[in-house]
């Protein structure tokens, strides 16, 4: 997986960083969860901070272009993100049956 980050913002206001990104890879289609993990390494920052907002494929390339949201802290995001949004980026939790 390489990443090619093509917009990077500072959004004072809501104290975040909007990210706009391409990544090319090999194989199959990488989860959210491994381009969350891959995103956040790279830029030295807390998996925890970080909200993946749009992942788009195209039909026959190996690449997704996404947007993505760093935050400073753990309550300006959750003051300003999507219910959903916070949802889908939390680890599964595995039932016991």
């Amino acid at each position: 997986m390489e990443f090619e980050i093509t917009r990077d913002v500072r959004n004072e206001v809501l104290s975040r960083r909007e990210l706009a990104f391409i990544l090319t890879f090999d194989g199959p289609t990488p989860s959210r969860k491994s381009i969350q993990e891959k995103l956040a390494a790279m830029l030295n920052k807390s998996e925890s901070l970080l909200v993946l907002d749009s992942l788009k494929t195209r039909f026959g390339k190996m690449e997704v272009s996404g947007h993505a949201r760093i935050y400073d802290d753990e309550e300006s995001k959750r003051s300003t993100e999507r219910d959903y949004l916070l949802k889908r980026g939390e680890p599964k939790v595995e039932s016991e049956e």
